[in-house]
């Protein structure tokens, strides 16, 4: 098993490049579902959850031709409505197949969702969409078989903003007859580059962001060439590398309105942000304050970030309270922090972090994605050696993480 190898690196300086977003990627790839003809999808990410998804792709008939970063995905023949439960259960951006494959083959045969183990996230709230509108529901011993027809456009309340639910319910709705309308939808910018990759083929979609979305059923979708937007938690993590290390950089390839709560928190911390069209710079060389953080769905502060700012406010000035809002079990990266010279203490949903830590090398294990991500960056400013096993949840996530973090000066490698 591979492992990423940290050792203590100087103030981060320079440029990095953000890749394509992954919460954008999924859905986006699974919609290619819906059209005959080829997509190209541009600026894509590539992550063994995306590589994964090329697989499934594949055996349901697609023909996917990839280059670097992009991908010719060519659905003129969809022979299968079910692939197989390995591959489903990898990660949990499958359960986003649910959809194009009902409305596409009228049946869709789909293994309960993996992925990280950060809380419970129940497939419920799309479920009952998809009865909403009209489709039969099975549950098996693993998987769910969902039958229909025709879907039928429906009157939709979303008991929380899901962004998954949200997802697959517009997936769910562009060639369904009639009018769908999606209230208490989630407003993730992802959401909106899902919206407007369907728009570009031909879906009619109306109030992304807002909280109510109406849809209105199209006969037929066509194939397009579409650039998937680039990875806000990438780039807040990337912010986060230079605010540990006390470094100064830019993140290019970005747009600055995706990251607004987490440019708010570093300014209030005290670091200086200079925001561009397509790129962000950041200035963390003055001493940074500690804050209090609550996670919150988007436009609040991101729960994809709460890890990285763990390790964060275990070097500013100060003690600070972190509130898990969005997942009850996202913080198992706190134990491989304190065991690294960390003081954070839990509370239920509340982690209490105190500041002025000298944290030390040790090895340590990524249970999950973003836990995965808090880990490299205190063995930025960890004395010593950290040695982080778990590897495979980085990768599903970030695409080569330790070669951009050395482009800037980090001492990281992969063993």
């Amino acid at each position: 098993m591979s492992e990423i190898i940290v050792k203590k690196s100087p103030a981060l300086c320079g440029n990095v490049v953000c890749s394509g977003s992954k919460n954008a990627a999924l859905p986006i790839l699974a919609a290619t579902i819906l059209t005959e003809g080829k997509n190209v999808i541009n600026n894509l990410p590539r992550l063994t959850d995306t590589e994964n998804m090329f697989e499934i792709l594949t055996a349901l008939g697609g023909v996917c031709n990839t280059n670097v970063n992009t991908a010719e995905i060519d659905f003129t023949n969809c022979r299968e409505y079910s692939a197989s439960y390995e591959l489903m259960t990898k990660f949990r951006g499958s359960f986003f197949l649910a959809a194009p494959i009902l409305s596409r083959m009228k049946r869709a045969r789909i293994s309960m969702p993996g992925g990280c183990p950060i809380g419970n996230r129940p497939i419920d709230l799309h479920l009952k969409g998809f009865a909403a509108m009209g489709a039969e529901i099975e549950k098996g011993h693993g998987y769910v078989d969902l039958y229909c027809p025709q879907l039928k456009g429906a009157k939709i309340y979303l008991d929380f903003p899901s962004v998954g639910a949200t997802e697959n319910l517009i997936l769910a709705a562009v060639l369904a007859d009639g009018e769908t309308i999606i209230e208490n939808a989630a407003a993730e910018p992802e959401i909106a580059d899902l919206a407007n990759f369907l728009i570009k083929q031909g879906a009619k979609i109306h109030g992304v962001g807002s909280g109510t979305i109406k849809i209105y059923g199209v006969k037929r979708l066509e194939p397009v060439t579409y650039s998937i937007i680039s990875d806000r938690i990438e780039a807040g993590t990337f912010m986060s590398a230079f605010a540990i290390t006390g470094g100064k950089g830019r993140i290019d390839n970005i747009n600055p309105v995706h990251l607004k709560p987490v440019t708010a928190k570093l300014t209030e911390m005290g670091a200086e942000i200079d925001e561009h069209r397509n790129y962000i710079c950041i200035d963390a060389t003055k001493p940074l304050n500690s804050a209090n953080i609550k996670t919150l769905p988007f436009p609040g502060f991101p729960t994809d970030m709460q890890a990285q700012f763990s390790a964060l406010l275990c070097e500013t000035k100060g003690s600070g309270i972190i509130v898990e809002t969005v997942f009850e079990n996202r913080f198992l990266h706190i134990g491989e922090l304190n065991r690294m010279g960390a003081n954070i203490r839990i509370d239920g949903r509340s982690s209490f972090i105190e500041g002025n830590k000298h944290l030390s090398g040790a090895k340590v294990n990524a249970m999950d994605l973003r836990g995965g991500a808090a880990l490299v960056l205190a063995g930025l400013c960890a004395d010593g050696e950290t040695r982080i096993s778990g590897v495979h949840h980085i990768k599903r996530g970030y695409e080569n993480l330790c070669g951009k973090l050395r482009s800037i000066g980090g001492n990281i490698f992969l063993e």
